[in-house]
């Protein structure tokens, strides 16, 4: 079974009322070997992943976005940062990855009641408890984050604040759960090795289904709804695409060779996916947009990311290459004909690339790497389990999302009022502005 989906198996139950880094030493613990190159690649790790929401997203994302809008879309990241982080620790930590029942975790580490300073978690015995949990908070920050740019320009951030509490809760940790934490996905054998189905296809589904309830923005189609400045989305595009390698080479859970061949695929994909969706423009369009080609790469870095611990590098620059054509046909054809307006195309990048990585993962999976060998090695069946595992993902993040938005709509309003969207969400929702 693959390192990142063993990072969660059955924890000791803490005693008495022992709180964050007690004296107290689960009995597990004294057993452990933790590694200090372990420890600190995987806290070089924790610190990249987090750096992708901030500032990687929050540049990314309001770079593609007007003017009026752009301090809203950073704090919609910041606000991600900030909620994600205390409610990971309250309970979303315990529930995901102590424990191995198959729907959910348990409250044993509410708080992180009982995590002693050399305590490990099962499923990464070489590094501190508490740097497993820091590293897998700032996964959960950034899925909740990736879904609102479906709905940037238009969704009333108090609104935004009740979905993403309620998003995390029902959607992300049973999904990391099922998936990484020991839960029923995780036992069917489904392969995720960094987050195509937890973090990708989940958000995209999600931001897919908050698109179409919300509706197009004022003047889609018809005004210029053009970036206010491409260079922070190029910027953020960097800073997405370094972070990556703590995102990919982290999920090792270990400074070691497999943790290089996963960093290795993951920058071939982006080098593969920016180069392909540039080409594509090239030929229809006789010019290659900047926006193109920083839509590739996370397209491929996306893509690659269920797949990177289980590949070849070179399967790296083929699952990059089918992203940038897939992605591309889905943020184009795809999206004008059913006219949705995923703002940022959350669906067509992350969505679509999460899917076709999960898939392409049953394809191209290589057991001297990842411990599975998938279609190419003679296992058709992957194909078919990870087919599950895709599945499950998108009727769950779907219908979880709907059911979310009409709790969170009797509560406040999902969306600004046509006054205030074309006024600029950054005045009529934290009274600020660029000059």
């Amino acid at each position: 079974m693959a390192a990142h989906s063993r990072r969660a198996a059955t924890m000791a139950a803490p005693t008495g009322l022992a709180f964050a880094f007690s004296l107290v030493t689960p009995a597990h613990a004294a057993a452990s070997e933790i590694s200090a190159a372990d420890t600190a690649w995987m806290t070089v790790a924790t610190a990249l992943v987090l750096m992708m929401t901030i500032p990687g997203l929050a540049l990314f994302y309001s770079g593609m976005v007007r003017k009026k809008n752009v301090l809203a879309t950073m704090a919609q990241s910041l606000a991600a940062v900030v909620l994600i982080s205390i409610l990971w620790v309250a309970f979303g930590y315990s529930l995901a990855f102590v424990g191995d029942g198959p729907w959910l975790g348990t409250l044993d580490r509410w708080f992180l009641a009982g995590m002693a300073m050399d305590s490990v978690n099962p499923g990464a015995k070489t590094i501190p408890e508490a740097l497993f949990m820091l590293y897998q908070m700032t996964f959960a920050i950034i899925t909740v984050a990736l879904v609102a740019g479906s709905v940037a320009d238009r969704m009333r951030f108090s609104a935004y604040v009740l979905f993403s509490v309620g998003w995390f809760i029902f959607v992300y940790i049973p999904l990391a759960h099922w998936v990484w934490g020991g839960g029923f996905l995780n036992s069917a054998g489904v392969l995720d090795f960094a987050g195509g189905l937890v973090v990708h296809l989940s958000a995209g589904t999600g931001g897919l289904v908050a698109a179409m309830m919300m509706g197009r923005r004022h003047g889609y189609g018809t005004d210029n709804l053009s970036p206010f400045d491409l260079s922070l989305a190029v910027m953020g595009t960097g800073l997405l695409w370094v972070g990556w390698f703590g995102f990919n080479g982290g999920s090792a859970l270990a400074a070691n060779s497999r943790a290089v061949m996963a960093i290795t695929a993951t920058h071939l994909a982006a080098c593969a996916g920016a180069a392909t969706w540039g080409a594509i423009e090239w030929s229809t369009r006789r010019k290659p947009s900047v926006l193109g080609m920083i839509s590739g790469a996370v397209a491929g870095l996306g893509t690659i990311t269920p797949a990177s611990g289980f590949v070849a590098p070179w399967h790296g620059i083929v699952i990059g290459i089918v992203a940038g054509l897939i992605c591309y046909w889905a943020c184009t054809w795809l999206k004008l004909r059913f006219r949705y307006d995923d703002s940022l195309d959350v669906f067509g990048v992350h969505g679509i690339g999460g899917l076709t990585g999960t898939l392409l993962c049953g394809v191209f999976a290589t057991a001297s790497i990842g411990g599975t060998g998938g279609l190419l090695e003679g296992h058709p069946q992957q194909v078919l389990t990870q087919l599950y595992g895709i599945a499950v993902t998108f009727l769950w993040s779907g219908a979880a999302t709907f059911v979310l938005l009409k709790l969170v709509g009797l509560f406040v309003p999902l969306r600004v009022s046509r006054e205030q969207e074309l006024e600029g969400l950054d005045i009529t929702q934290h009274g600020e502005a660029l000059q």
